[in-house]
């Protein structure tokens, strides 16, 4: 039982705040050596070598540059604005344009909290000054914004697929039907609420001549057309097989800094700022990956992993009761805990039992993934829920937030429930 001790005690430092890779290198290192004696970490800097050498990762810094750097070109605020004209004479046209920003940043830059705070800074207080309703407009802002953990190219992906073994060319390809489906429901929602309760999203004063609209429909594809040829030549390499992710991340990366260009935003400046954030950033994920490692050995060695998998590979049920406990266990730690600790920790510990049973690997990375992205609305702790909070003007309550992203919540849970119960409909298995 030293293993499983040894996982509750972690989840409780978590829960208490302390640094994430300290608590998973710090009780992997106390229980390992109580438990077999010191000699259980001479693998250890193999271990710590073959993280080093994983090209698969490799494409986690280079994406989190790409997004970095268009964050700055003043992508996001460009979409948004030529996107709000747009679509600003529809009721709800407004909260549609950020929804389709929003997934378009995704599968842009990938960054959830770069999208968040752009689209928070940019789009709400324009919705506020319509008399758009509060939550309804929070809301769509946190739930457009994490669009990039299931949209490729998403980070939560590319860790997946090294966790789990999977080819994440694969896992880019399987992700994008439920991440167009997340969009129409997204969009179909604030299609209804508006119109059941007109006075929450009214349709923006639009007093234009042809001229106009034209020129707005020019400005909105002059906004929309280099990031898509840039999500074409990242994701179209990989999918017509001309390069593996870790190549289109390099693709990526170039394709940034000439975006940068075109918006006249480059600068050495620039690129020296979005490279120590990169280093920021995945110094970070490298950081927790290393002391999970850790973790994880420990808790193999000590007999963990066995009853887990022993239990999870009895459930009631099977396959759908194991699936069930799994996606409910996610869900649930995801009001807590980072999908960087989840995919990392959780991950291992159910992956035994999930090939044991013969479940698909694709489809409960999928299941997974979608899970994880509602960890980030989730209250108390979404983080999406922090970044509006941040940017939001003091009129905008905690709760008002609280209140809006819980429709988007249930979407996501809805959408889940829908591939674990038709994963032959989205052709995850």
């Amino acid at each position: 039982m030293i293993g499983i001790t040894m996982f509750f005690v972690a989840l409780g430092m978590l829960l208490i705040g302390f640094p994430v890779a300290y608590i998973f290198g710090g009780v992997a290192l106390w229980f390992g050596v109580y438990a077999e004696g010191p000699d259980m970490f001479a693998f250890m800097p193999f271990r710590i070598q073959s993280i080093m050498e994983n090209t698969v990762l490799m494409a986690v810094p280079l994406f989190v540059f790409m997004g970095i750097v268009l964050q700055k070109t003043r992508l996001a605020e460009q979409l948004l604005e030529s996107m709000g004209k747009l679509f600003g004479g529809v009721r709800g046209g407004l909260a549609i344009s950020t929804v389709l920003v929003g997934a378009l940043l995704a599968a842009s830059t990938g960054v959830v909290g770069a999208s968040v705070v752009a689209m928070g800074l940019i789009s709400l207080p324009v919705m506020l000054k319509y008399n758009y309703d509060k939550k309804l407009a929070c809301g769509t802002i946190c739930a457009s914004g994490t669009l990039g953990q299931i949209i490729p190219p998403s980070i939560i992906l590319i860790i997946l697929g090294d966790v789990m073994g999977i080819p994440v060319g694969d896992l880019f390809q399987a992700a994008i039907m439920p991440g167009f489906i997340l969009i129409g429901a997204y969009v179909l929602y604030i299609l209804v609420y508006t119109y059941l309760k007109p006075s929450a999203a009214p349709a923006l004063p639009m007093d234009l001549d042809d001229g106009t609209r034209r020129e707005q429909v020019f400005k909105a594809l002059k906004a929309i057309i280099p990031p898509l040829a840039l999500i074409l030549v990242v994701l179209g390499s990989i999918f017509a097989g001309i390069a593996t992710p870790t190549e289109s991340s390099a693709l990526g990366g170039v394709g940034a800094l000439l975006l940068a260009l075109i918006y006249r935003q480059f600068s050495w400046k620039m690129v020296y700022n979005s490279a120590i954030e990169t280093v920021k950033v995945t110094a970070m994920v490298f950081a927790i990956l290393l002391g999970a490692s850790a973790f994880s050995m420990a808790f193999s060695y000590t007999g963990g992993e066995e009853i887990v998998e022993h239990y999870l590979s009895n459930l009631p049920g099977g396959a759908m009761g194991f699936l069930l406990l799994s996606m409910l266990a996610i869900l649930i730690l995801g009001f807590f805990i980072d999908f960087v600790e989840i995919s990392f920790i959780i991950v291992p510990i159910l992956l035994p039992a999930a090939e044991l049973l013969g479940i698909a690997p694709v489809w409960f990375a999928i299941l997974i993934a979608m899970n994880l992205q509602t960890s980030f609305l989730t209250p108390p702790f979404g983080f999406s829920l922090f970044y509006l909070k941040g940017v939001a003007p003091p009129n905008v309550r905690t709760l008002d937030i609280y209140k809006g992203v819980v429709p988007f919540i249930i979407m996501q849970v809805a959408i889940v429930i829908s591939i674990l119960l038709f994963p032959g409909f989205y052709g995850l298995v």
